[in-house]
């Protein structure tokens, strides 16, 4: 199991599919890329895009150059397995618990190669903790 801190950073955009294809591109074109990524609704037919990406300084320095105002950097802990044995992933969260770290938000993905990923969103206070609770 992969295991690391990470930071996330929030941007507001129209909820259409062009508006986030532009955003991407930026990144990609600056040779940014992202480890994970998620569009949620919000008020208005806006999208609150969430970017996980592989160099946040990199990434600020873009978002900057471009006129992007990116909300954060937040920390953010990412698990990568190259298994999926039943009960793995609740592994995770009876560890967090043992910590008595209480995580804000999590994703979660599987994949057709008996592989997953977890997306944890902490406080800053708790990324530490979290990350020395989960490696034992």
């Amino acid at each position: 199991m992969d295991i690391k801190k990470i930071d996330y950073f929030k941007i507001s955009l129209e909820g259409n599919a062009t508006e986030i294809h532009d955003l991407l591109n930026v990144f990609s074109e600056a040779g940014i890329g992202l480890l994970a990524f998620r569009a949620l609704p919000a008020k208005d037919g806006y999208k609150d895009v969430v970017l996980f990406p592989d160099d946040s300084t990199k990434m600020k320095i873009t978002a900057k150059n471009t006129g992007l105002n990116l909300i954060g950097p937040y920390p953010a802990i990412i698990i990568k397995s190259n298994t999926d044995e039943p009960g793995e992933c609740a592994g995770i969260f009876k560890k967090l618990t043992a910590a008595g770290i209480i995580f804000e938000e999590a994703s979660g993905i599987a994949d057709i190669f008996d592989s997953y990923g977890v997306v944890l969103y902490l406080k800053p206070e708790d990324c530490d903790k979290a990350l020395i609770a989960l490696k034992d």
